[in-house]
């Protein structure tokens, strides 16, 4: 199992509780599915669209500068979604050897109270 941060589990997979006013930065540890002496070449990330989403999960500023590797790691910098609302996000990464690998994950926004 990767090292994830932010991360729960039930029985539909990994999934993050986001407040929809969070502008929040995630880890995706790939360590545990890269070859030995290979790196993130690049990585993609893909957030699902919600068909009339009045303030639909994004990146704050673009994918080019909050999708961000740095070796292992995939960092994805996520703000906004609409509470109750439940997105799919996928991320593909590149290895340095020419192999690609793709991991699922669910963002659930919530209203977050103390």
């Amino acid at each position: 199992m990767a090292n994830l941060t932010g991360f729960q589990r039930d029985n539909a997979g990994l999934f993050i509780v986001k407040d929809p006013q969070a502008n929040v930065q995630y880890g995706l540890d790939f360590t545990d599915y890269l070859q030995t002496g290979h790196t993130i070449s690049s990585a993609v990330v893909t957030i699902e669209s919600i068909t009339g989403d009045a303030s639909p999960l994004a990146h704050p500023t673009n994918a080019a500068t909050d999708v961000v590797v740095t070796n292992p790691v995939v960092n994805i910098r996520l703000h906004n979604g609409t509470a109750n609302n439940i997105y799919n996000i996928r991320c593909k990464i590149t290895t340095s050897g020419g192999d690609t690998d793709a991991r699922h994950f669910r963002i659930v926004v919530k209203d977050k109270v103390l």
